[in-house]
């Protein structure tokens, strides 16, 4: 017999954008567990020397970047007073200066996680890539989780 939808048990009750989100938190997490990818990349940054160890901190520092700067996007509403129009970034004053530093900053941090594991730990080339990919995926889909602040309008 089918579930009325007044009936629908809690569990079942989920948005469509928190399921999107979840098909890349669940996969992105497990792999990167299974493979031991952060474990991995956080005993380089504790006991790398050299070119590991900057290699593997400078792949930190631009994770952190495109956090920050995810958030700040984030915020902009806040911040500006008014919602951007994300279709045509570059016509926005504060997007077309910082959608290209996100995607910068993006495709540098996991290019540089991607060197970290491959020459520097034990992972290899496909667990290095993969490794590197599911961090990206866990992290961008516990992003899209945080809530979008939204101006009122007078």
């Amino acid at each position: 017999m089918p579930i009325r939808p007044e009936e629908k048990p809690y569990l079942l009750d989920v948005s469509s954008h928190t399921f999107r989100q979840l098909k890349l938190i669940v996969p992105g997490g497990l792999i990167a567990y299974y493979f031991g990818t952060l474990q991995e990349f956080w005993t380089i940054i504790q006991s790398g020397v050299g070119l590991a160890r900057s290699t593997a901190l400078a792949a930190l520092l631009s994770g952190c970047m495109t956090i920050g700067l995810f958030i700040f996007v984030l915020l902009t509403p806040w911040i500006r007073g008014v919602e951007p129009d994300f279709r045509v970034w570059r016509k926005s004053g504060i997007l077309s200066s910082i959608i290209p530093l996100l995607t910068t900053s993006i495709v540098l941090g996991w290019l540089l996680l991607v060197m970290t594991l491959v020459h520097f730990s034990n992972s290899g080339i496909f667990r290095g890539v993969v490794g590197a990919s599911s961090v990206y995926a866990l992290s961008f889909g516990l992003l899209g989780l945080l809530p979008a602040p939204k101006v009122k309008r007078t």
